[in-house]
This record gives C-alpha cells, sequence and structure tokens, in this order.
C-alpha cells in the first residue's frame, strides 16, 4: 500500500466534504499504513502549515459535521502539510513540491479537469510520476470527445495506463457494488436479466440542491455532461453489462465497454421524442421558496435531462432505459428501477390486469442505500369470494450499520492498493463521451431548447413519460 497522498485542489469543497473526512475515517479504523502522509497542494496561500491544518479543520467541520470522526480528523491534520503553487504551469509546480516519493505516492487530482494536463506534466518532470507512483483522476474527464482524447493522450505521455485510476464515486457505493453481486451471485436474478422478461430500466437522480456557487461550472457543462456523462451511465454499464468471466478489472471494464459501445446514438430526428431539456425557475423547495438558474449571457444549458436509451444487442433490444436527472427536483433520491414484465396470464379478479402492479426491482442508493424486491402476495381469506392481491415488498438490504462508509473511503484503499475494477479505463471514457456527444449534437441540430420547470416539481411536464411509474404520479399530482 502506498503510504502517500497528494491531494490537489486541497481548498476545493470536495476536498472538505469528502476527500479529508474520508482518509480521517480510514486512519481512525487503521486501514492506511503506519507511515502515512497527506500533502496538500492549491493555490491558494496560507502564513504555515499550523494555519492551514487550522483552517481546514474548521472547513471539514462544518461541510462534513460528524462525517468525520474528530480524533482520527486531528491525527491526519498533524501528518498534513501544504504547499501553493500555480496549478497551470508545469515549471512552477515541479519547482515547488518539495516531496519525496518513498513509500509510495498517491496523486489525486481534485480539480477541473483543464488543469489535469499541467499538474501531471509537472509531476512528471519533477519525477513524481515514476514508477510504482499512481496518478488519480476525479470526474469529468473533458467535456467532450475531442477534449476526452487529448487529455487521456497527454496523460498517457506522463503515466502508464495501468497506473491511471479515473474516479466516479457512485462506483464505491455499498448499493452499486452489491447490484453485481445480486446479478452475478444469484441464479434467480440473472435467468430473468434480459429483454424477455425486462420491461424497462428506469435510473433517476434528483436534487432538491441547485446549481449556487457552481453557475460558473454549470453554464459550462451542464446536467448532460456533470451527471449523465458519469454517474448514470456507470449504473447503466452494471445493469446492462454481460456476465464477466471474472473480477478482475480489465474483465470488468471491458463488459462495460461493450455496453456502451451499443448505446444508439441520439439524432436529429429522434431528440424531440427520446429526450427532454429542462432547466429551473424560482419555486419552492421544502417549503422554502429558491431562485431560478442564471444563464450567462449567451449560453443555453440544461439543468434537467430526461433520456430514453436504447441499447443495440441481444440481451437488450427493444427494452428502453429511462435516464433522469435533475437540480431543484420534489426530492433527493437516487434510484435504479428495475421492471419485469407483466404475467402472460392473469388469473384474478381482484385488482384487475389494467390495475395490477408489476414485479419490480428497487435499488436505492440516496438518500439511504437499500435494495427492494416487489411481488404480489394474497389477501384471500374465508370472507372474501375471491383472491385478491396486494404488493408485498421484500427487503433485500443487509441490515443498517451505526455509521455508513463514504464511498471515497473504498476507492482511496483500492487506488492505494492498486485495485483498479472500480476504476474507469480511458476508452470507456471515451465511449461515455462519444454517445454524450451525439445527444448534444441531436439537440443543436433539432434545435431542443431547455424547458423551464418550477423549482420543487418534477421537470417540465414533457418528461412525465421518462419517470418511474410511482414518480409520475406524484409529477401529475404536482402538475
Amino acid at each position: 500500500m502506498h503510504e502517500q497522498f497528494l491531494l490537489f485542489g486541497a481548498t476545493g469543497d470536495l476536498a472538505a466534504g469528502q476527500v479529508v473526512p474520508a482518509l480521517a475515517n480510514l486512519l481512525r479504523d487503521r486501514l492506511l499504513p503506519h507511515g502515512f502522509r497527506l500533502h496538500a497542494v492549491a493555490k491558494t496561500r496560507f502564513d504555515s502549515n499550523e494555519a492551514f491544518r487550522n483552517w481546514l479543520g474548521e472547513r471539514v467541520s462544518k461541510r462534513a459535521g460528524d462525517a468525520a470522526d474528530a480524533d482520527a480528523l486531528r491525527e491526519l491534520l498533524k501528518r498534513t502539510d501544504y504547499t501553493a503553487v500555480d496549478l497551470s504551469r508545469p515549471e512552477a509546480l515541479a519547482a515547488g513540491l518539495d516531496i519525496k516519493s518513498e513509500g509510495g505516492l498517491l496523486s489525486y487530482l481534485a480539480v477541473p479537469p483543464d488543469l489535469f494536463v499541467p499538474i501531471a506534466q509537472g509531476l512528471k518532470q519533477a519525477g513524481l510520476l515514476d514508477d510504482p507512483a499512481r496518478l488519480l483522476l476525479e470526474k469529468p474527464i473533458g467535456r467532450d470527445l475531442a477534449s476526452a482524447r487529448a487529455i487521456n493522450a497527454a496523460i498517457a505521455q506522463c503515466v502508464p495506463e495501468s497506473r491511471v485510476f479515473r474516479l466516479d464515486h457512485y462506483l464505491g457505493k455499498a448499493t452499486v457494488q452489491n447490484l453485481l453481486a445480486m446479478r452475478f451471485g444469484n441464479t434467480l436474478l440473472e435467468a430473468v436479466w434480459s429483454r424477455r422478461w425486462i420491461e424497462r430500466v428506469d435510473i433517476l437522480v434528483a436534487e432538491t440542491a441547485g446549481v449556487d456557487g457552481r453557475e460558473q461550472y454549470y453554464s459550462h457543462y451542464g446536467a448532460l455532461r456533470d451527471m449523465v456523462q458519469n454517474h448514470m451511465l456507470q449504473l447503466l454499464c452494471l445493469i446492462a453489462m454481460e456476465p464477466p468471466s471474472a473480477l478482475d478489472a480489465d474483465t470488468v471494464r471491458d463488459n462495460k465497454l461493450m455496453a456502451l459501445r451499443a448505446l444508439r446514438p441520439l439524432t436529429a430526428d429522434t431528440a424531440a421524442s427520446e429526450s427532454v431539456r429542462g432547466v429551473y425557475q424560482s419555486g419552492v423547495v421544502g417549503a422554502q421558496a429558491v431562485g431560478g438558474f442564471t444563464q450567462l449571457e449567451g449560453q443555453s444549458i440544461e439543468t434537467f435531462v430526461a433520456l430514453r436509451a436504447h441499447i443495440d444487442n441481444w440481451r437488450w433490444a427493444g427494452v428502453p432505459f429511462h435516464l433522469v436527472t435533475g437540480k431543484r427536483l420534489a426530492e433527493r433520491s437516487t434510484q435504479v428501477v428495475v421492471t419485469f414484465k407483466p404475467v402472460s396470464h392473469w388469473l384474478f379478479e381482484k385488482p384487475q390486469r389494467q390495475q395490477a402492479l408489476p414485479n419490480r426491482l428497487l435499488i436505492r442508493l440516496q438518500p439511504e442505500e437499500n435494495i427492494e424486491l416487489q411481488l404480489m402476495s394474497s389477501l384471500a381469506g374465508p370472507e372474501w369470494g375471491a383472491m385478491e392481491l396486494q404488493p408485498l415488498p421484500l427487503d433485500l438490504s443487509m441490515p443498517p450499520t451505526r455509521r455508513r462508509r463514504i464511498a471515497y473511503e473504498r476507492l482511496f484503499l483500492d487506488a492505494l492498493n492498486g485495485r483498479s475494477a472500480l476504476f474507469v479505463r480511458d476508452d470507456e471514457v471515451e465511449a461515455a463521451w462519444r454517445w454524450i456527444d451525439s445527444i448534444d449534437n441531436a439537440w443543436r441540430d433539432a434545435g431542443c431548447e431547455a424547458i423551464p420547470y418550477v423549482a420543487g416539481s418534477w421537470g417540465p411536464q414533457q418528461a412525465q413519460a421518462f419517470l418511474p411509474q410511482s414518480l409520475a404520479r406524484a409529477a401529475r399530482a404536482l402538475a
């Protein structure tokens, strides 16, 4: 296991809210090596290491709350030093980093993608990417296929692909890993995991938060690039991929790549029927009035996306995958709903076939993590003249623990140990961007503008058909 962790972007929100708390908890649980050190790097200047440690400790406590163990955080800060340097200049970075790579060094770039290449070049000039050093990149990788290819090519000049780890924190969530266990560890589910038995798949990432404080970033990326390209396509891959022959990194990622390459591109002819763009206006979220998203001049960026994706292969032909994500929606919820086809012959008087609910597998990732299988059960009794069915949810989750691990904890451990199965390979990134580019081009060619929706709703009314059935009913009620 590598002993040194070099964190770029140490003054950012991600560092305080997720990265430092995750490292503190790993240190508390004695999962990090005895000589572990954290080297923090950003452009902001502090008077001393001690001044930075005090500032970071207060910021972590404010942003992460009890997600970070207080005693472990104090111990981690004792092991932390800080360097202020211009991250956009490789020569300044190489000259400013006074770090020895003994014990193994993991460099984590929690910065915008336009800084990936100059930081990697600076690390290479400083000799900090020599074997066995590893490079960990935070999503997104570029903003389209061309920029992703350019970043991947430049990174490859600095460090081989085998030592590059591209992080999507959704892959560190326990429920996402349970999806793999359910699919490939159980005959029952894998036997019906295809177009013959599945009617539709819904992937929803709904947020009540707005773009507040990220207007500059969001005005260049939007919901399509920010959420669909990484988080949602990774979930789609785990659902749609063929069973791997082994769980080693390349075998898993080869199968994910095949699913991405089978995605049908969107065209100008299908853009209006297969997608909806939206942008939130002022409204009420959680009994609090909120403002609308202010576009930068000359920009037309979406805060809501609904897509109907098609995977053109033998397993999934004809099964729609609905991908919906948005800011300022009615509830905070991330879930995957697999809806199975109805039974071929309905025997029961109550409910009538048209009102009968199909079997569903519900995988919730937030706000709580759990897995539920919805079956039909009988209400039969002597006072009834006919058998009546009702939904029976079966909770398939593990009993809740006192503390849920931050997804970054699992991913940092894997990166420090050189395990890359839960990280994204360069050709995966490019295949995802190729599909995303087809959507962006289709929107432009078809003139699809972002439709205004009220904050606190479930998005534009035109998107109701893309929502999971239960949420579509709620959307109609709010409309």
